[in-house]
């Protein structure tokens, strides 16, 4: 399951993260997408850079400064011949994106 924390970008972050990448518009919020937690940083993806594999991400901790962070994409690849590719950044923490669906998925049955 994902993180349920949201957190708006603030305005001189949104101009910064347009004037650094491709994207036009900016969302005004973003979600946390690592998995669900309540302590440590939280991540909302801003855009895909497209620049070796990089995307733009804001971060956050409760209670702190927001910032941007440019970060590689994670490698890994879900196990079989047609294996998803994560959708988070190398080296974060919790599940990787295809592990977390399959626990939702696993929960409801």
């Amino acid at each position: 399951m994902r993180c349920r924390h949201w957190r708006r970008v603030p305005l001189d972050l949104a101009r910064e993260a347009r004037e650094r990448s491709a994207a036009e518009c900016v969302d005004r919020a973003v979600q946390c997408q690592l998995s669900a937690h309540d302590d440590g940083e939280h991540y909302g993806l801003l855009d895909d850079l497209g620049e070796y594999g990089t995307a733009l991400w804001l971060r956050w901790q409760k209670r702190t400064e927001v910032g941007l962070v440019m970060l590689s994409d994670c490698p890994v690849v879900a196990p079989g011949p047609d294996g998803e590719g994560c959708c988070l950044f190398a080296d974060h923490p919790e599940l990787h994106t295809w592990e977390d669906t399959l626990e939702e998925v696993s929960c409801h049955n």
